[in-house]
């Protein structure tokens, strides 16, 4: 009997893939020349009090460099001085205090991490820690009260692999992540399509929420769901995937067959994006303040786009004997 083939995953653009590997890390990449125009604050605020020295331009770029390097504050003033030396620039460089009250307020400077419009977009969340211990001492001796971790939600587009919206939450925050995820869907584009997300986004207010953009819902209710007798469109929705899947046979094999004719496994390029964010910034906040942490987060996102669009794997599955 002749050996069963197996699958193995072929990049296809690996030359171009491997240039935009080596972009990444380039300093110039996050150090631009228009940036080094922006640098200052030039234009007048309109504020009582002294001028900002510093535009939100060079806070931006000074914070992208610490998670993209991962620097602590005071190495990242060290490294920033550095470069300004070897390219022989006239401009000064925020000192660290600077830069961590400055983070404080930037949130408002960051309204959108990506410009396009998406035609679906997939909801997800994610743990990142504050302080606590790692894993290993977990394992072997149980874990104590002094572990926080805060929760990033994001929307991405399947189709380009940008974060479009984001949102950091405290761990167990009320309502979940469909209540979040209303948040976030109030900021997106227009023009979504589909919405897609795991059983934890199963929330009516969001369904309603989806069916009030005019977008079609993508998530698979749970096991025990059952059809509710209501005019409500987003409950009608909801109840014709239910039948479906009954029809299907309702067991767990046809919850499958329902996800692949439906297009949902798309959804785990969501959890593909977290896993990008994790690996190349960190899964941990440098931040102990609320606010810088929102900003940390949101800066996260940010450099995970900017590498996104340098490129990515284009690939497909070949039958390998």
């Amino acid at each position: 009997m002749a050996p069963q083939a197996k699958a193995k995953y072929r990049i296809r653009n690996w030359p171009q893939y491997n240039k935009a590997l080596i972009q990444r890390g380039s300093i110039t990449l996050w150090f631009s020349e228009e940036t080094v125009h922006k640098w200052h604050q030039t234009t007048p605020t309109g504020k009582r009090g002294r001028p900002q020295i510093y535009s939100d331009e060079a806070i931006l770029c000074a914070l992208l460099i610490r998670t993209v390097y991962r620097c602590p504050l005071r190495a990242l003033q060290g490294f920033l001085a550095s470069i300004i030396l070897l390219l022989g620039l006239t401009i000064s460089i925020p000192s660290y205090s600077q830069m961590c009250r400055r983070a404080k307020d930037l949130g408002k400077a960051l309204k959108k991490l990506s410009h396009r419009r998406p035609h679906d977009i997939v909801f997800d969340s994610t743990g990142l820690k504050v302080y606590g211990e790692g894993e290993w001492k977990v394992k072997k001796h149980g874990k104590s009260k002094r572990r926080t971790w805060r929760k990033l939600h994001i929307g991405m587009d399947p189709d380009s692999g940008e974060i479009i919206v984001s949102e950091l939450t405290e761990n167990g925050v009320g309502g979940g992540d469909s209540q979040t995820a209303e948040n976030l869907i109030n900021r997106a584009p227009k023009g979504v399509k589909r919405v897609l997300g795991d059983g934890a986004y199963d929330g009516i207010d969001f369904r309603r929420k989806i069916e009030e953009i005019g977008a079609e819902p993508l998530i698979p209710p749970p096991r025990d769901a059952v059809v509710h007798k209501v005019a409500d469109p987003a409950l009608i929705k909801r109840n014709h995937a239910i039948c479906e899947i009954a029809g299907l046979g309702g067991d767990d094999e046809a919850r499958r067959l329902w996800k692949k004719l439906k297009g949902y496994h798309r959804r785990s390029l969501a959890e593909t994006a977290m896993y990008r964010i994790k690996q190349l910034t960190g899964s941990k906040l440098k931040s102990r303040e609320w606010n810088r942490q929102c900003v940390e987060a949101q800066v996260k996102c940010l450099v995970i786009n900017v590498m996104t669009r340098l490129g990515m794997p284009i690939g497909q599955w070949r039958d390998v004997a």
